[in-house]
């Protein structure tokens, strides 16, 4: 059994599951966080009871970053054999084909960062304060962070935030598109549930297909992407969802079917 991170569901959110850090007091990522946030994310994706994915620290911290203590006597020679696992344990959340949503309060910064980057979509408390200060310990983030902050906030900004490895706030996260939301920290676990709630009778396939679509097309040309878009479109049309989507349409107009999830 996972001692620092759980996946947890509720009566009251069906369909919603959150994995929740606990690692008091900062939730700081060692390798058996990492380890245990990789096997969280793998199971969100095998359960078909779970629909969407809200990631949560708790009501004072995301994650302050990785553990440095563990990282202080390491060799290149040790840190080259683990560099892509934590990268891809950090990062795993990107890998749930479902809609995701990091809800933030107080700290996220370094890895806890890149966690929260690894979502579809952010909300903050109005106290978060988020950044990438590795160059203040001599590296850079190496969970991710370099290439999906500047994908999302575009490589000026990101520079700006590595280079210096300054704490950014709620506002000014929010003004440069590193979060999507903001709202008083009590509001944002609640915040982030009902941005999740959405999608529990979605046709989930094509949710899956949406978020592929996106996430493989940026990393290639246009002419690709279109490829990829195509290829995942006409593969929808193999799924009970888009018979029922469809049929319901037009016999009841937009908005009214009742989705299977196959």
């Amino acid at each position: 059994m996972a001692e620092f991170v759980t996946l947890e569901t509720s009566d009251d959110h069906p369909g919603v599951g959150t994995i929740a850090l606990h690692r008091p007091p900062m939730n700081a990522l060692n390798r058996q966080v990492q380890r245990e946030l990789a096997a969280a994310a793998e199971e969100a994706t095998l359960r078909d009871d779970i629909k969407a994915v809200v990631i949560y620290g708790g009501p004072k911290v995301l994650a302050a970053g990785a553990d440095i203590k563990e990282m202080t006597d390491m060799s290149y020679a040790e840190m080259s054999k683990v560099a892509g696992r934590l990268q891809a344990d950090l990062g795993a959340i990107a890998e749930i084909p479902k809609p995701t949503v990091a809800a933030i309060t107080g700290y996220a910064l370094g890895g806890g960062l890149e966690v929260a980057l690894s979502a579809d979509r952010r909300i903050a408390g109005d106290n978060a304060k988020l950044g990438v200060p590795e160059i203040l310990l001599g590296v850079i983030p190496g969970g991710g962070g370099t290439q999906r902050l500047a994908r999302l906030v575009g490589p000026a900004k990101a520079k700006d935030m590595m280079f210096t490895g300054r704490f950014v706030g709620a506002e000014e996260a929010l003004s440069i598109g590193l979060v999507d939301e903001v709202v008083a920290p009590d509001e944002v676990y609640n915040a982030a549930l009902a941005w999740a709630d959405q999608f529990r009778d979605a046709a989930t396939v094509a949710l899956a297909a949406a978020k592929k679509a996106v996430d493989e097309g940026l990393g290639v040309d246009l002419t690709t992407g279109l490829k990829i878009e195509e290829h995942l479109f006409a593969g929808l049309f193999a799924t009970e969802d888009r018979v029922i989507g469809m049929k319901s349409f037009v016999e009841n107009g937009p908005g009214k079917a009742k989705f299977t999830g196959k």
